[in-house]
Formats: C-alpha cells, structure tokens, sequence
C-alpha cells in the first residue's frame, strides 16, 4: 500500500487544504485502489474501487466505527445517528428510522409539491435569479414543513442562516490547521461556530418546548419532530429533548442544504444540455398533461429520476463518506489496516472514474435506462452512503428533488449564464460564487 510522503508533522494537509476534489483524484490516479495518507497525526486510508468499498460497507459494524475526524462537528451534530456505532447505533437507528419511512415519504410528497407550486408561482418569465438561494429558499421552507409543521417565517431563517454558518466553519476546521488543534483552544473561528451552534440550539429548543406544552401526540400525518418526541423504545422511554436536538439538526441538514445543493446542480447540468432538457419537458407534458406531479408520479418520471441520479453522480453534494475508523486490524483490498487508522471513501473519485463510468465528465442520463448492459458495478455510485449505515434520509431526498425537478421545470426552463461554474469542497460540494440564470416561461403541451 503506497500513498504520498507528505510533510513533517503536516502529512498531505496543506495538498488536500487546498484543493481535496483535485486531490483524491491524484491519489487515485497516481497510487491506485488503496492509498495511504496522513492528514497531520491521522493515518488515512482512501479506497476507491466499488469492491473495496462495498466490503467496507458490509463489515462496517464489526470491524469499523464513526471517526470525529474535527471539533467542530461532534459540537454540531452532537450525539446524533450520525455519530453513534454500536448498540447504541441500533438503538438510536430504530427511533429515528420511522420519522423518514416509505410511508412518511408519501406523506410528506404534497408538501414538496406545494412548496415548489408556491415558488413557480412567484416566478416570472424574463426574470434574473440566483439558482443557488432560490433552491435553498425552497428546501428550507419543505423541511421546515415536514420536520417542523410550519414555514416557521424569521425562525426559519435564523435557523438557516445558523446552520450555513456552522457547516462554513465545519468546513474550514477539517481543511485547515484548526484539525490538529485540540479541542480547549478558542480561535476566532471556533467562537464563530458556537455563536452558530448557540443560536441552533436555542431555536430548536424554542420549537421542541412549544411541542412539549402543547402535548402533541404524533399521528400519521405528524410532522418528524411530532414523531420524534412521541416514539418509545422497548422500555417505554422517550427521547431526551438533548437527542431530539441533535436528531432534528441532522435531518434539518440532510433535508435542506444537501437537497439544495443538489437541485442547484441538476439546473447547471439542464442548461448546458438543450436535449436532455427537451426530453425532461416532453416527458413531463406526457405523464403529467398539465398537472402538479403527486408521489405516484415518482415512478413513472424515469427521465427525470435520471437526471437527478446523473447529478448525483457528477456532483454529489456528500463528496466524501463520514470517515470511519478501524477498532482492530482489519483487511480491505487485500491490504492489512492498522488498528485506528481512518477509512475515507469519496463519491467525487469514485463517481468520476473512467473505469465505472465512460466519458466520466460528461452528462448522460442515459447512463441510468433500466435496460442498458453497461452499467456501472454496484457500489460505484454511493451518494448516500451505502449498508446499514446508509443516510436515513436518502428516499425522502430522491423523491423531494424529482417532484420539485418536475414542479418547477414543467412552468420554467432555466438559462444559467455561460461560464465554468467550479465547485468547491465545503461541508457540501457548493458552487464557488452565485448561480444566476434567467426564466424562460414554458407552455405545458398536453400529449394526446
């Protein structure tokens, strides 16, 4: 197993501080499958082939646990899902599993739908906008529905602004210096991520008191946190209001910025591509004929559940898997890992690798035709994670962007302005600056 020498006491964290996409590719391409690096003191493992990735996925329970690989983000997240392993992850995974199950999904479809009406209807053909805070408007006011129960109207925002805030920060420790200091030292940035946490904190607290007083029992057509406060486990016990916050925060996170993100990049890849874009609108006046799509619409919108699994694939808001870290000696690829050594995975290499994927830059959602031979090796393409541990969330973000995709594309089609958009590796795969783009009506033809 090789990697690169790195630097004394630095490792490879000034190569991956300033550019990590570029510089998982350059792992892949000049070292192969399993590479090794240190990020500071920390031993990386980086794997890249979908083999060694699915068996790391299938042995994750056992031989692997959640790594913290910074501060900033056990204050974030606290001791959500995300972090957990073990029994208590089981535990944990089984109290929040039914506030994002298939059924739920189906609840909360009309929601998306009419959020996305709402937004169509505020728009005007001619109209200049910034694609990315249209997106993240959008989203925003779906989760705050469906976890919340209400748009929340300037909680919301102060919610938002709050966790932007605190992903920025995540970001910034994890890609600098701030990964290698411990966790008592104060730096202008850490005071400006708990300033963000502090105001997280204190509005969802606001929201689960509010819940709490006025003894809202959850239903089928409960919002998440109704759920979340009322499920019970084997011995009758609730939730703690402490593990309600942090469950809230992941599924507020996963439901809104990740979703928004991810909309933000299907509407970069329809610009650029007239005939994909032409298929989505002609599929949408057949299936639809004129109507706002439902959730039963969702499987029969195949080209439009392409594009967003082709976006996915290009730019996967997640692009790297939270790290995970080996508890003994394991073998990955053939290659003995080291007890407490970290395993990365990053979609972003992965989902760009001409091996899996030909033409790997290029958007074709025909990759993804049911009947299609060439199709990538399962675990190629893993925006959500995978195993056991896979996102909770991942159905309900699936669904959301093909009904708001098609919401809003069956009135619209958007022209973002020429230029290289270039992303960058934050707590999400962003676009480095504004997305801006302007309306163009579109009359719905209704198939015959």
């Amino acid at each position: 197993m090789t990697g690169p020498r790195g630097l004394p006491l630095l490792g490879s964290l000034p190569a991956f501080g300033q550019d990590p996409l570029a510089f998982f590719v350059r792992l892949r391409d000049d070292f192969g499958d399993v590479v090794t690096w240190s990020l500071g003191p920390m031993r990386i493992v980086l794997l890249s082939h979908p083999e060694h990735i699915a068996e790391l996925l299938r042995s994750e329970e056992h031989c692997y646990q959640p790594l913290d690989i910074c501060w900033a983000f056990k204050r974030l997240v606290g001791d959500s899902v995300i972090r957990s392993h073990g029994p208590d992850w089981r535990h944990k995974r089984s109290l929040v599993q039914p506030a994002v199950r298939p059924r739920q999904v189906r609840g909360h479809a009309t929601t998306m739908v009419d959020c996305a009406v709402a937004t169509a209807q505020g728009w005007q053909g001619g109209q200049r906008i910034d694609v990315r805070r249209e997106m993240s408007v959008l989203t925003q006011r779906i989760v705050a529905r469906t976890l919340f129960g209400n748009d929340l109207g300037d909680q919301s925002h102060r919610l938002a602004d709050a966790m932007t805030a605190a992903g920025r920060e995540v970001a910034a420790e994890v890609r600098g210096l701030g990964i290698l200091m411990p966790s008592w030292v104060r730096t202008p940035a850490r005071r400006r991520l708990l300033a963000a946490v502090a105001t997280v904190d204190a509005e969802i607290d606001r929201l689960i008191r509010a819940r709490q007083a006025a003894a809202c029992e959850a239903d089928e057509g409960e919002d998440m946190l109704g759920r979340l406060l009322a499920v019970r486990d084997d011995d009758g016990r609730r939730l703690t209001a402490r593990q309600v916050r942090d469950e809230a925060v992941t599924l507020w996170a996963a439901g809104h910025e990740t979703t928004a993100t991810a909309l933000t990049w299907c509407w970069y890849l329809l610009s650029a591509s007239p005939h994909a874009r032409d298929r989505l609108a002609s599929e949408l006046d057949h299936v639809l004929a004129g109507r706002p799509p439902a959730f039963d619409d969702y499987d029969r919108l195949s080209w439009t559940r392409q594009i967003v699994k082709e976006t996915l694939r290009l730019y996967p808001p997640a692009w790297n898997t939270p790290p995970r870290r080996a508890r003994d000696g394991a073998t990955l690829g053939g290659v003995e890992i080291k007890a407490g050594t970290a395993i990365w995975c990053s979609p972003w290499s992965t989902h760009r690798d001409p091996r899996w994927f030909p033409a790997p830059d290029a958007f074709r959602p025909e990759r993804w035709d049911a009947g299609r031979q060439d199709t990538a090796p399962e675990n190629a393409w893993f925006p959500f994670g995978g195993g056991p541990r896979a996102c909770l969330g991942a159905r309900f973000a699936l669904v959301e962007m093909a009904l708001v995709l098609a919401t809003l594309a069956q009135r619209f089609h958007l022209d973002i302005d020429p230029g290289t958009v270039t992303p960058t590796a934050d707590l999400l795969l962003q676009p480095t600056g504004p997305m801006r783009a302007t309306l163009h009506h579109r009359t719905v033809r209704t198939a015959r």
